[in-house]
């Protein structure tokens, strides 16, 4: 009787799909018990933490790892923004649902109302932020001690926990879904029993279980229950969901329970050394995500040094989104940090999969073998289904190095990914079942409307070490129209090529987000301008530009080429010292040419290098140096010049001159935004601001204390007029400046 509520519901406004096509829905539909707003005190900024627990050492710190994650960031995510506009108007407020975890701040302390985000402050914006981890307890039923064999929290932490969670009218039944547990007490909860803290603590050994991290990673939609037969149907209007046990409801990702489902959730875990930093072997969420890593938590004199201290990096895949932050937000990230964090989300995608190919002759050709392999503890890959994909590129060469056959091609220019009849996508399609679409207007099959999405279409990604089909059924996560063995982690393509192949060079691509996942979110957005936002971004910063998670190549005949290679490009140049300068640039698009790069210094050939980076030295102290890199392959042909690129090296001597001499502006002549990178030698107070040629201040850009190294900040010029402006840099120690030109 409650499904044919909503059903009822549902068809009364299926008249007016083609205007609306929203299904009934209030708050109570997406009630998830827990702490309710108001009820988890007053949250701390992370500013506060900062002072303790940044500034000292920028490779193992908390503050300026965790302000590189998209963790920080999942209340300023434009995606987030994007896709909760269409939620709301698909279902009205559902957004509190997608506010729970991207503001846990902004929901716990009553801003999630309106479900738009549009209440949500600037510490709100501060995404899934230390004092809320920090608080959380396990869901446990009164009088149950989740950790018996634990002495230290039994006596110590459990009375607290039983005290907050006896507060609590409905305790949830598991971590998933932000049902989350967060104490009313201002004391900071976290996984060491011998803290030197200046502030009140409680060990909580929760924060070493991987079940913390499904709170937010393992999302079902409430609106929907699941049937017997494994179908499902929408509740009863205004009434929350009649379980809320994750898997009665429709799956959103599953992320923690494939986890859960894989041989790492075990006492051995796997070995994987790749991700665990100072642990070979890795059994959960933590292990991977936040690697152990020596050093120490805060910058307090005493303080432990840790083999084990967690890197509070949280890092995923997403490559993008860290790029355009500033540009929406400016003055509330640190691009720093966050560029830090888009090299550690490569890395981690270049350890997520391995790549193995082989070719072997048939009769009139050859057949092509290529095998990915997932080494991470859950789908490959996993977590929010839309969007986001890895797909296998297969380039062909004949014995002139011309291509002669592409799968999986990929246009930079446009942001398309051929869909030719051998590519193969790794990817999930939820969608609309035949008898929902037809109650509100929308075709059935897959579909980006995520909160009305009841059906999986299509589901092919590759399962982790452990698979089994009936654990994964169980977990709503099976494959889907595609097949793996119980034990299966790998996958297998095959490819026919024609004799004339010389060269095979096959590539594994994953990519945070679709040119499709984006239009939609443009042109389905009837609310506020969030979609066109997040597009006009996409479009002019790269169109979420694929990352290269591994590549391997085999060469079956001699190729003797005649033409060279092309050009390196977005060659740049940064002074290191008063004798080093390093230089970095993209690589020539034509690799299979490429054997290696010549480095010209002031028109004269220095060095070569198989690399994309290379560090000059020997050089005069505070001199300017030019710069231009060619390829050349093996017959060695080499290709015209880079851009070219300068620096200044530093002064040896001097105070002023030798704090602040590495400042860059680039692009230089801008418009609007031009980004300046400057290197400390020490950690201290920064103000950086803009003057105009009157000498009248225009801009602040930082005003803040900073960690010893190299930073970058962006400003967005674009509400001033034409002209020359002047950057200054100010430090205890001293004072820098540049002048950069906006041409509008």
């Amino acid at each position: 009787m409650r499904n044919t509520c909503l059903i009822a519901g549902v068809l009364a406004v299926a008249m007016f799909a083609v205007l609306i096509a929203a299904v009934p829905s209030t708050l109570n539909d997406f009630f998830m018990p827990g702490s309710q707003p108001g009820k988890a005190g007053q949250l701390e900024t992370p500013d506060k933490c900062d002072n303790c627990h940044g500034g000292y050492n920028l490779a193992v710190e908390p503050a300026y790892n965790w302000r590189g994650s998209m963790m920080s960031q999942a209340a300023r995510d434009p995606y987030f923004y994007a896709s909760m506009a269409i939620a709301n108007q698909d279902a009205p407020e559902s957004g509190d649902l997608c506010i729970r975890c991207h503001s846990p701040a902004g929901w716990l302390e009553g801003r999630s109302v309106p479900t738009d985000g549009t209440a949500l402050n600037l510490n709100d914006r501060q995404g899934v932020q230390c004092d809320y981890c920090h608080k959380l307890v396990k869901p446990t039923p009164l009088g149950t001690n989740p950790y018996p064999g634990d002495a230290t929290y039994t006596s110590e932490t459990y009375p607290q926990d039983q005290a907050y969670l006896a507060t609590l009218a409905e305790i949830p039944p598991t971590s998933a879904n932000g049902m989350y547990v967060a104490d009313a007490s201002n004391a900071k909860r976290g996984p060491f029993v011998d803290p030197v803290a200046r502030h009140q603590f409680y060990y909580s050994p929760f924060h070493k279980d991987a079940a913390l991290c499904g709170t937010c990673h393992d999302v079902s939609n409430p609106a929907f229950v699941r049937g017997a037969d494994d179908t499902y149907s929408p509740n009863a209007f205004d009434q929350p969901s009649p379980s809320f046990e994750p898997y009665t409801m429709f799956p959103i990702e599953r992320t923690y329970s494939e986890w859960l489902m894989s041989a790492y959730n075990s006492p051995a875990g796997v070995y994987a050394p790749q991700f665990g930093g100072n642990k070979a072997y890795v059994s959960t969420c933590q292990d991977c995500h936040m690697k152990d890593v020596t050093g120490t938590g805060c910058n307090k004199s005493g303080a432990p040094v840790r083999t084990d201290l967690p890197l509070h990096d949280m890092t995923g895949g997403n490559t993008f989104v860290p790029k355009i932050l500033n540009a929406i937000w400016p003055g509330e990230v640190n691009q720093s940090a966050l560029n830090a964090g888009v090299q550690r989300a490569i890395a981690m995608l270049q350890k997520a999969a391995t790549l193995d190919l082989t070719v072997t002759p048939v009769p009139g050709g050859y057949s092509a073998h290529v095998r990915v392999t997932n080494e991470t503890g859950h789908k490959l890959p996993s977590g929010y289904p839309e969007g986001r994909r890895i797909w296998i590129n297969v380039k062909v060469y004949d014995t002139t190095a011309t291509l002669v056959y592409e799968s999986g091609t990929y246009d930079n220019a446009t942001g398309v990914l051929g869909h030719d009849a051998a590519v193969k996508i790794y990817e999930i399609e939820p969608g609309l079942s035949a008898d929902l679409s037809a109650a509100l207007g929308y075709p059935a099959g897959p579909s980006f409307h995520f909160v009305l999405n009841n059906q999986i279409y299509s589901d092919n990604r590759i399962p982790p070490r452990g698979f089994t089909n009936a654990a994964f059924t169980a977990i709503q996560s099976p494959p889907v129209g595609y097949s793996y063995a119980d034990g299966q982690y790998w996958d297998d393509t095959y490819y026919s090529l024609a004799e004339s192949a010389a060269r095979v060079d096959v590539t594994l691509y994953y990519q945070t987000t679709s040119k499709e996942f984006v239009e939609f979110l443009r042109d389905e957005n009837h609310t506020n301008d969030w979609g066109q936002r997040l597009y006009d971004l996409w479009n002019t910063n790269g169109k979420s530009a694929p990352v290269a998670m591994s590549t391997r190549s085999v060469i079956l005949k001699t190729i003797r080429d005649t033409q060279p290679p092309t050009n390196p490009s977005t060659l740049t140049a940064t002074a290191l010292s008063s004798s080093q300068i390093a230089l970095a640039w993209q690589g020539s698009t034509d690799n299979v040419r490429v054997a290696g790069y010549n480095i010209y210094r002031n028109g004269t050939r220095v060095n070569a290098t198989t690399s994309t980076t290379f560090t000059d030295a020997g050089l005069r102290a505070a001199t300017t140096y030019s710069y231009y890199v060619t390829a050349y392959d093996e017959a060695g042909n080499e290709s015209g010049p880079s851009n070219t690129a300068t620096a200044t090296t530093r002064s040896k001597g001097g105070k002023n001159q030798t704090a602040l001499a590495g400042i860059r502006a680039y692009p230089n002549p801008f418009n609007p935004t031009v980004s300046i990178s400057y290197s400390l030698p020490k950690s201290g107070e920064v103000v950086i601001e803009a003057f105009n040629i009157l000498g009248q201040r225009v801009a602040e850009l930082v005003n803040e204390m900073q960690p010893a190294g190299d930073h970058v900040v962006s400003w967005d010029a674009s509400h001033l007029a034409s002209g020359v402006y002047l950057i200054r840099i100010t430090t205890a120690e001293s004072t820098g400046s540049l002048k950069v030109n906006l041409l509008k």
